[in-house]
């Protein structure tokens, strides 16, 4: 049987050389997990305007300046998720976890301390290396 494939955007945020990790909150699939804040692409909505919408619903927050990075393709138990990954530059508004998240700044040049989710590790290794 196929497993459902999931297209979701993601966006690396960069402020100061560090970059954002958001938590994924109480009640969601996977809490407590961290990973880089995006969500579902819609039917028939581009990448762009997905993780535009995302970073509005999640974050409060309006990408300004962002670039596409590169795409990773992870194999859950249940599902299969396609993440596309973009860059974030700039944004307007002030960040705040609209769901309660929690929210770091992570230095690249540092170990690892979070629990990212199987799906981002690999992207996380690249920031790191």
């Amino acid at each position: 049987m196929t497993k459902p494939l999931l297209e979701v955007v993601a966006g690396i945020v960069w402020r100061g050389g560090e970059y954002l990790a958001v938590q994924r909150p109480e009640g969601a699939r996977m809490a407590g997990w961290w990973e880089f804040p995006g969500g579902k692409i819609e039917p028939g909505e581009s990448r762009e305007a997905a993780l535009v919408r995302e970073f509005r619903e999640e974050l409060d927050v309006t990408p300004l300046t962002f670039e596409y990075w590169r795409d990773l393709v992870h194999e859950y138990d249940e599902f299969v998720v396609r993440l596309h990954f973009f860059h974030i530059r700039s944004y307007s508004g002030e960040l705040k976890g609209v769901e309660g998240q929690s929210m770091v700044w992570v230095d690249p040049n540092g170990p690892v301390s979070l629990d990212f989710l199987p799906a981002d590790i690999a992207i996380v290794e690249a920031l790191h290396s």
